[in-house]
């Protein structure tokens, strides 16, 4: 049987997992989750493949949003923050916990910005409701067929 490299496995999860579950904490102390898009897809979103390349190492993580939503509120009051990316039907899953920041860069707008989020951010990339978080993990757990897994990833900000 090949041996896996559990990093190499969590990576490629992370680039083909269809979305991404982002788990914020209320302002009353309980978790609350939701489903993303998950932008380091590489046959979902191809054009932001070189966005990622040089991540592999720290699994840095975008994403866009409305800043008037309630996970940036969350956000503000308690930065970290837990992602789940996951394949069910083949049995594998990957859990990045750390802290979220608000990467509001003009530059990361407009890298990120695919047609069609018109109808989240009707002014475009730089709506003042776009708002683009950004994350670079600290730890990793996960699932991979029949073995469970953890590591933690070096800071590289």
């Amino acid at each position: 049987m090949k041996e896996i490299n559990m990093k190499d496995a969590g990576l490629e999860l992370l680039e083909s997992a269809d979305t991404v579950y982002v788990t914020t904490i209320d302002e009353d102390g309980y978790p609350q989750t939701r489903c993303m898009f998950n932008l380091r897809n590489k046959r979902k979103f191809p054009k932001l493949i070189d966005v990622f390349k040089n991540h592999n190492e720290d699994f840095m993580v975008l994403f866009t949003t409305n800043t008037s939503s309630e996970k940036i509120a969350q956000i503000k009051r308690n930065s970290a923050v837990c992602l789940y990316y996951c394949k069910p039907d083949k049995f594998q899953g990957i859990m990045l916990s750390g802290d979220m920041e608000i990467a509001n860069d003009p530059k990361i707008r407009e890298a990120l910005w695919h047609e069609g989020w018109e109808r989240y951010y009707p002014k475009g990339p730089h709506d003042p409701d776009h708002t683009v978080l950004r994350m670079y993990p600290k730890k990793a757990k996960g699932w991979y067929e029949s073995r469970t897994f953890a590591f933690r990833l070096k800071e590289t900000k």
